[in-house]
């Protein structure tokens, strides 16, 4: 994959030497794009393109960057990969293009210089951000694929409009001053990422998923839309029969996985032996002529360890597996380099492993595929099974819900847990009190409250010094409008903010700090468009989520090898911060640093922190969502 930036600043008296700049703009995306680098300046209007190269597809200089169209009207610099290539080409083909290569970028700028950019980018399929400058008109379009795959920062400051796939590629330009935007930051307390289309610095934006920004000289700016969720989720829903949905999705799926095999070099998936990596790597494995690559990490602790689940599955399709056992301190020594490979504050503590895992499959492939958006698309979140159960406690009058969650917490989280080592074995949880003490504070509440609860780190506004007004993620406003039902509606809300905010940008930054492409076949525009025609019970059955899948996934993989309870892509954390990081934790937290810095209210955070140090309540997530802020500010310099 590669990695975009650029400036333009036609009002600017500034004499700034605009190759120098992009330059040293373009050597911070280095890690993005090892293969090669390249800039396009425009100097009458002062606007400057860089590009860093990760060679997927023509690896030959038939496909260096930027590229100009063959009426040399277009400049592209582009992040992303087309996935339709064949009918693609075959339509320029009949415009009578010459191509001088096989690179999806050429076919991308001929088919922008042809249809223009909208109607291009409807007529795509893929993964992708990119900026085309059409030099005749002297406007420049920004544009980022239907789900927010790849990453696309762009806003104005200074008279500058920056833009470009990281953050930290604008530190290298003289007009760059950055300030906190606080509004992000009351937004990542509670999430533990910057939901879009905010970004953590003010005056620069998330470009959303499916849209299509155009600034001219006067930074005029006019959006358009060319996909939205919005509009999917208001399809008629199937009336297929079953036997047709599961063989259309089976269909689907191998079609977006075989896509996705059309590169230039080695292709492998990650693999943790639940249903969605399970899928995934057994039609890779059934689309390649050789055994295909499978990667996966082990951990010591058996709650955390799917490394033998993996081996299963990989023994049984035949994939050269690969394992590492990951060791507390190989963990422990990524988490310095966060602060730096995430632009923005973010703490979903799986981006360790899914760091290391990106690690080890680079040593053999330079694009892999991953499971992600599976959870979102088809139901299988635990959130979404409880909801489905808590639509029934909804018929239990107000007054005695209130008198069970008042009854869970007159126990310690410990206290059940002592309790829950007695239940049979079916029953057992991992954090079974911590588990009950949040239904205690969700029995009272209605749906989307409950929803709001269960993602919720902390209440902002409670430790935050000068908290703002809290601006939600648009998702919260429109999902009111679709006629959803609550189950529903919280898999829209994930698949506009959770999926691309936290899910996407977790893999795109860890896989990318290494060199290595992630493609998603699950979030290919046919197979989003499917799910949401799907009635619920294609998607819940039984208590259980992905049942569409899991029928799919019984096609290609004995059930015994992969039928289990859910596990997340954790490490543990809880423990780590009461021992082996328990002092770098207490530092970042000290009472005196956050009082003198005086962004966060001390008294609450120290609550918390002797609370879990004490091993009274595992406050893991919000404390992870504090530090990982602190660390940050440290790496930027923010005091």
């Amino acid at each position: 994959m590669c990695g975009i930036v650029g400036f333009w600043q036609p009002k600017s008296q500034s004499e700034n030497n605009l190759e120098l700049v992009i330059e040293n703009m373009t050597a911070q995306l280095q890690r993005r794009g090892p293969d090669s680098s390249g800039i396009w300046l425009d100097k009458k209007t002062k606007l400057a393109l860089g590009h860093r190269r990760l060679s997927i597809m023509d690896l030959s200089s038939a496909g260096h960057q930027p590229m100009l169209s063959h009426s040399e009207r277009w400049v592209i610099i582009f992040n992303g990969e087309i996935y339709q290539l064949t009918a693609l080409r075959q339509a320029l083909l009949e415009h009578g293009l010459q191509f001088r290569g096989h690179s999806d970028t050429e076919c991308l700028v001929e088919a922008i210089a042809i249809w223009g950019v909208l109607d291009t980018a409807k007529k795509i399929t893929g993964m992708f951000a990119f900026a085309a400058w059409d030099r005749e008109a002297q406007e420049l379009y920004l544009a980022r694929d239907n789900m927010g795959i790849k990453p696309l920062y762009w806003g104005i400051q200074n008279h500058t409009l920056f833009f470009g796939s990281t953050l930290k590629a604008f530190r290298s330009h003289p007009d760059w001053h950055p300030q906190l935007e606080m509004t992000s930051v009351l937004s990542y307390l509670r999430f533990n990422y910057v939901p879009g289309p905010l970004s953590i610095f003010k005056g620069i934006k998330k470009l959303q998923a499916g849209t299509i920004v155009k600034i001219d000289a006067e930074f005029a700016i006019t959006e358009y839309q060319f996909w939205s969720l919005e509009q999917v989720v208001g399809q008629k829903q199937a009336v297929e029969s079953e036997d047709a949905l599961l063989e259309e999705l089976d269909g689907l799926l191998n079609t977006a996985v075989k896509s996705r095999l059309t590169a230039d070099v080695p292709v492998g998936a990650f693999l943790s032996g639940g249903i969605d990596s399970s899928l995934i790597a057994a039609l890779l494995q059934k689309n390649s002529t050789s055994p295909i690559q499978t990667f996966t990490i082990g951990f010591a602790e058996d709650a955390y360890n799917e490394a033998p689940y993996a081996k299963k599955i990989a023994q049984y399709l035949g994939t050269i597996h690969h394992e590492y056992q990951v060791t507390e301190k190989d963990a422990q020594a990524v988490i310095p380099m966060l602060p730096e490979m995430y632009d923005e504050p973010f703490a979903d503590s799986s981006q360790i492993p899914t760091f290391l895992v990106s690690k080890l499959a680079k040593s053999s492939a330079t694009v892999v595929l991953s499971g992600d958006g599976g959870d979102e698309l088809f139901a299988g979140y635990n959130r979404y099974v409880l909801f489905k159960q808590l639509n029934k406690i909804q018929y239990i009058p107000l007054s005695m819900r209130k008198c069970l969650s008042y009854l869970i917490e007159r126990l310690s989280p410990q206290q059940w847990d002592h309790f829950a080592k007695f239940l049979p074995a079916i029953l057992q949880r991992k954090q079974w009190g911590e588990k009950l003490h949040k239904l205690s504070t969700i029995l009272p509440l209605e749906a989307l409250g409950v929803y709001e609860k269960l993602i919720s780190l902390w209440e902002p506004a409670d430790i935050l010094v000068n908290a703002p007004l809290e601006i939600w993620p648009p998702a919260w406003s429109t999902v009111h409008n679709l006629g959803l039902n609550d189950i529903a509606k919280t898999q829209y809300i994930d698949s506009l903010t959770y999926l691309p905010d936290d899910i996407l940008v977790k893999v795109d930054r860890a896989s990318m700090h290494v060199g290595l492409e992630s493609s998603v076949p699950f979030l290919d525009k046919q197979i989003v468009e499917f799910a949401w025609r799907l009635p619920e019970n294609a998607k819940l059955r039984n208590n259980t989520g992905k049942w569409i899948l899991q029928q799919v996934l019984a096609r290609h993989v004995p059930k015994e090898l992969w039928t289990r309870p859910k596990m997340g892509f954790g490490i543990p954390i809880d423990a780590w911060l009461r021992t082996s990081l328990k002092e770098w934790g207490g530092d970042l937290l000290s009472d005196a640093r956050l009082k003198q810095k005086g962004i966060l209210r001390s008294e609450p955070i120290q609550k918390r922190w002797q609370e879990h140090s004490s091993g009274k309540r595992n406050w893991q997530y919000s404390l992870w969502g504090i530090l990982m802020f602190e660390a940050w500010c440290m790496q930027w310099g923010i005091n």
